[in-house]
């Protein structure tokens, strides 16, 4: 008797644990009878919210899935332009769980496949958008207008597997590497050109600039001769008038002054040779005492 009741108790226990479920904060629950959503008496899936709850024990099977907000990361795709030019193109989605029946029907409440599918659907939207428009308008100002036709294709095409698109968002946009090296070599040449262009420029503006140089140091240099020149001949009249009055003065004493001069300046080698006549005028103040 004692072992019947504690089967008894036993059973109470299983039977009791069976038939109750508890749905944490931020999840909700919805309960399949043979493999079939639960539904209330308007045919609509019957949604538990967080707290305490019961089931029919051992036939009903609880799912579970998570009510919050989800950020779809996904990873940066191609999209071609109106233009055939390819974009890579990086994108997040802010989506949750609507329709919890719906999504677990299409995705056996797997958020990884769930959001596969997401991603599928938001890039067919972004590339029906990319391709109707060309790189200039999606950089120029057309991405907020470009979000938000997606978003709206977006949830219109996630509405079937029981999704809310909350948002959808453009974070990086980029050339192909070898778009993008093509784009790199075509700016660095006519960077090139431009820098040729000014050096010559520059190069220019210097031989200018030493041609003016050079014309105003001639015009110096020639100035400079003249009074030079305007100086040594004021000099030489100088010196002339002061010979011609020194000689007028006495002139035997000057022509001996000149002679030793010349006698200083022929005699200061010993090594030359001079071929002259003794009677020679050269020689006068040397053989004749008197003329001293």
């Amino acid at each position: 008797m004692r072992a019947f009741s504690l089967i008894l108790v036993l059973a109470a226990v299983v039977l009791s644990f069976s038939s109750v479920f508890v749905v944490p904060e931020g999840q909700r629950a919805i309960v399949l009878l043979f493999s079939k959503v639960q539904k209330d008496d308007a045919d609509n899936a019957v949604v538990y919210e967080p707290g305490l709850h019961f089931k029919v024990p051992f036939v009903a099977q609880v799912r579970k899935l998570d009510a919050r907000i989800q950020t779809l990361d996904g990873t940066p795709d191609r999209f071609v332009t109106s233009e055939k030019k390819d974009l890579i193109v990086d994108s997040y989605v802010k989506w949750r769980v609507q329709d919890f029946s719906d999504f677990y029907l299409r995705t056996r409440g797997d958020k990884n496949y769930a959001e596969t599918l997401l991603e599928q659907k938001v890039n067919n939207g972004l590339r029906t958008n990319f391709g109707a428009r060309t790189i200039r308008e999606i950089v120029s100002g057309e991405r907020s207008e470009l979000m938000a036709d997606a978003l709206v294709q977006a949830s219109e095409s996630a509405r079937e597997l029981g999704i809310e698109v909350l948002d959808v968002r453009v974070k990086q946009i980029n050339l192909p590497d070898e778009v993008s090296t093509s784009i790199y070599r075509r700016m660095r040449a006519e960077r090139t050109a431009v820098a040729k262009e000014h050096r010559s420029e520059g190069q220019e503006k210097a031989e200018e600039i030493r041609a003016e140089v050079d014309r105003r140091v001639t015009v110096m240099l020639a100035d400079a001769e003249r009074n030079a020149r305007s100086v040594r001949g004021e000099g030489d009249a100088q010196a002339a008038s002061i010979y011609s009055n020194t000689y007028n003065k006495d002139p035997e004493f000057f022509s001996f002054l000149r002679s030793l001069d010349a006698y200083k300046s022929t005699f200061s080698n010993k090594q030359d040779v001079m071929v002259i006549e003794p009677d020679s005028e050269f020689f006068k103040y040397m053989k004749n005492a008197s003329a001293q």
